[in-house]
């Protein structure tokens, strides 16, 4: 009988680590591994999950210089940065740009920061934090095009990221210009591939993701665009998470202290066109 119940309780304490360690390694849809179950906020110590679309140098991208693949840029050093200031683990999921907002309505992320702008559409489904950073809209086309304004697109197709504030840009422009015809693509550099094929003749790109792509290719070029209604990135959360009013004030003092300074210059150096706002 004792060696019976000996016998039983290994089994229970192995299905039990079974079990526990299971959980612990659970794995994200895409591969990424988890450390349980995102919430619209946290307490000091709990790993943050942050949601983001790497396509977006210098903001967000896959860096594969040490023989792994790492996500780096301006808006990952940010986001570090808040979390060790607050206490948090990071940990960062890389999925399609148009999912990001769906992945916070649905608790799958804490939090997203892909360079994205506050528009009124978006707050009507997320929060989003103050303003950290402002750029402007260009035209990418390949050199000679002379292709500098929307007026210029006219007839022409102009590719743009799904979902992003570009997008809402071209719309608004076939309101003044209707024959230009917008292409709706996932990622920035699926639409540099469809412009240099001539698939497209344009691309709507912030500028400051625009300068990384020209200078990898020098067979295209870029005007900047002025201005027009929403602009400038923010970091968004669920609807009514704390941990806006936890970002907040520390990204009000990165702003302040300089410290947000420090990485537009790491990040964008002298070709930075934007500046960080309070």
């Amino acid at each position: 009988m004792k060696q019976l119940k000996f016998l039983l309780t290994m089994v229970f304490s192995a299905v039990l680590t079974v079990f526990l360690v299971t959980a612990c390694n659970s794995q994200a849809p895409d591969g990424t591994a988890t450390s349980g179950s995102p919430t619209a906020g946290g307490s000091p110590g709990q790993t943050l999950i942050m949601a983001t679309s790497a396509d977006y140098p210098p903001y967000e991208f896959v860096d594969t210089s040490s023989g792994k693949e790492e996500i780096i840029g301006f808006d990952v050093d940010i986001a570090k940065y808040i979390t060790e200031k607050l206490g948090y683990g990071l940990q960062i999921n890389n999925m399609d740009f148009n999912g990001l907002i769906p992945a916070l309505q649905a608790k799958r992320a804490d939090f997203v920061m892909a360079g994205m702008t506050p528009t009124e559409e978006r707050k009507k489904s997320v929060d989003f934090s103050e303003i950290y950073f402002e750029a402007k809209n260009t035209l990418v086309a390949k050199k000679g095009s002379n292709l500098t304004s929307f007026e210029a697109m006219a007839g022409k197709k102009l590719g743009v990221q799904l979902g992003s504030i570009q997008q809402e840009a071209a719309k608004t422009a076939t309101e003044k210009v209707p024959t230009i015809q917008v292409v709706p693509l996932n990622r920035i550099s699926e639409i540099i591939q469809e412009l240099k094929a001539g698939r497209i003749d344009a691309a709507l790109i912030e500028d400051t993701v625009a300068s990384g792509f020209i200078s990898a290719n020098p067979d295209l070029e870029f005007n900047v665009l002025p201005n027009e209604g929403e602009a400038g990135s923010a970091i968004a959360f669920p609807k009514g998470s704390p941990l806006l009013a936890e970002f907040n004030p520390v990204l009000k003092d990165m702003i302040d202290s300089g410290k947000m300074n420090e990485l537009v210059n790491k990040w964008f150096g002298d070709q930075r066109p934007g500046q960080a706002t309070s």
